[in-house]
């Protein structure tokens, strides 16, 4: 009782925020969230933020076993969140069971997060396989290798798998397994958390009704 009340103290006294941060002004952004999605990750980017491309990504089977992890973030479009992943492990199968998804991004260093809510769908084969060749040889060949979220086999099979995928991909550079899939997300809520160290938090929420989108500050 005693440890876990100090684990709380000090939990408690580790300051959340430091240094500057952004100023964010709800009236300033655009009428849609993904060109502001856009813009605050390249200003993330330019301010020297560690991965601002981490992003968790939750989902949940048909039978509603929720699971959530840390992937990268491929790219934002017009319409869609873009991230890749074999569609035989953990996370394709939710998908194919239940396409509702929802993603975050947290920027520590800014105070700022994303949270989106939408479905995820197979984005085009040839995005899918430019995005498996851009990876490195060896993250390549692990992907071939091994059978995603199993246990893993001993270490010599595993040294035979691995060596005979960078055989395969030495001799045929352009092979992409039929499962490497990019995925995109198209939203169907977005929210804007900026801390602010005045007002505790600001929270601008994006609903789309129909084709267009709705916006509400929320409070804290």
């Amino acid at each position: 009782m005693s440890t876990h009340a100090s684990l709380r103290d000090q939990l408690r006294s580790i300051p959340v925020f430091s240094g500057q941060l952004p100023t964010f002004d709800p009236d300033d952004a655009p009428a849609a969230p993904l060109p502001l999605l856009i813009s605050w990750l390249e200003e993330a980017i330019e301010a020297g933020v560690s991965q601002p491309h981490a992003m968790t990504l939750a989902t949940a089977s048909a039978t509603g076993e929720p699971s959530a992890r840390t992937l990268l973030l491929k790219d934002v479009d017009g319409g869609a969140v873009w991230f890749a992943s074999m569609s035989t492990g953990p996370k394709g199968r939710d998908i194919d069971e239940n396409p509702r998804v929802a993603l975050t991004l947290y920027w520590r260093e800014q105070g700022r997060q994303v949270r989106i809510v939408g479905d995820a769908e197979e984005g085009p084969r040839d995005v899918s396989e430019a995005d498996f060749l851009a990876r490195s040889p060896g993250a390549r060949a692990s992907a071939v290798a091994g059978r995603q979220s199993e246990p893993i086999a001993p270490t010599e099979i595993v040294e035979e798998l691995v060596a005979d995928a960078r055989t395969l991909i030495a001799v045929e550079p352009d092979f992409v397994p039929a499962g490497w899939t990019a995925y995109r997300v198209v939203p169907t809520s977005v929210e804007f958390w900026q801390a602010d160290r005045e007002r505790d938090q600001i929270r601008l929420h994006f609903a789309r009704v129909n084709d267009a989108w709705e916006r509400q500050i929320l409070w804290p």
